[in-house]
């Protein structure tokens, strides 16, 4: 039986790709709730310091970085051994990093194939497969920043809405095996929150909008409350996909 009230205090999160963005956000409402948190990034050096200052200004000694190309095997592993080497545990694991770009068909190449799958898939299995004796010791949770066009196509991303799909699969699946350790394992799928940072037309923003019952885009804040959730308040969730997209999944 669950108590109440529930807490993170005391509690580690590895959430990658946190030096700007979405990431950042996340690290900072877990962090809020009392987690403390590993700041991982891989080009985002100056960012993803300024983010653990950031926490540790409001909470001393409760954030760090962590460095690392999720795109690499080998890397993965020792992402997580640094941070459990400096933490001795690890309660919470959030997969946001991510590739995004588009692939017309005829235009695709190997490395984009690789990036894209490695980044979006490859990376969430085999870093949850590196964490998941300390995961099981915690009882703890695994969130995956999965994506509306996991379900629904997104023209000219086929490669990236394929491994986003594989990450939706990939959530239930690990919460299916991993539900008898108590560990769960749950995504959230984002519809329009932050533009790409490569930039889009105005009239290609409004054609979204348009879309989107609510007829705003969204916070990145929208996105951390419900990774919150799901890491916190959530305790008999598991193997779900919630999305976060303002009821644009509804249909378009």
């Amino acid at each position: 039986m669950s108590t109440s009230p529930r807490t993170l205090d005391g509690r580690w999160a590895l959430v990658t790709g946190a030096g700007k963005r979405i990431g950042a956000t996340i690290a900072r409402y877990l962090h809020g709730a009392g987690a403390n948190v590993a700041v991982h990034y891989f080009s985002s050096s100056a960012d993803a310091e300024r983010v653990a200052a950031e926490l540790n200004e409001v909470r001393p000694d409760s954030a760090f970085t962590v460095r690392g190309d999720l795109r690499d095997f080998d890397t993965l592993e020792r992402v997580v051994g640094e941070v459990v080497a400096r933490t001795s545990r690890l309660d919470i694991l959030v997969n946001n990093a991510s590739s995004f770009y588009p692939t017309p068909l005829g235009t695709i190449t190997r490395e984009q194939w690789h990036d894209l799958i490695d980044s979006n898939l490859k990376a969430p299995l085999f870093l949850t497969q590196a964490a998941l004796p300390y995961l099981k010791e915690a009882r703890g949770v695994v969130v995956n920043i999965v994506d509306i066009h996991a379900q629904r196509p997104l023209r000219h991303h086929a490669v990236y809405g394929a491994a986003k799909a594989g990450l939706a699969m990939l959530t239930r699946s690990l919460a299916k095996d991993l539900g008898p350790d108590g560990v769960r394992v749950n995504g959230v799928a984002p519809g329009a929150i932050l533009w790409p940072e490569s930039g889009m037309p105005d009239k290609v923003q409004q054609a979204i909008i348009r879309e989107v019952p609510l007829k705003r885009t969204g916070d990145p804040e929208d996105i951390a409350s419900a990774v919150l959730y799901l890491a916190r308040d959530a305790v008999y969730v598991t193997g779900q996909v919630l999305a976060v997209d303002g009821g644009r999944s509804v249909g378009w």
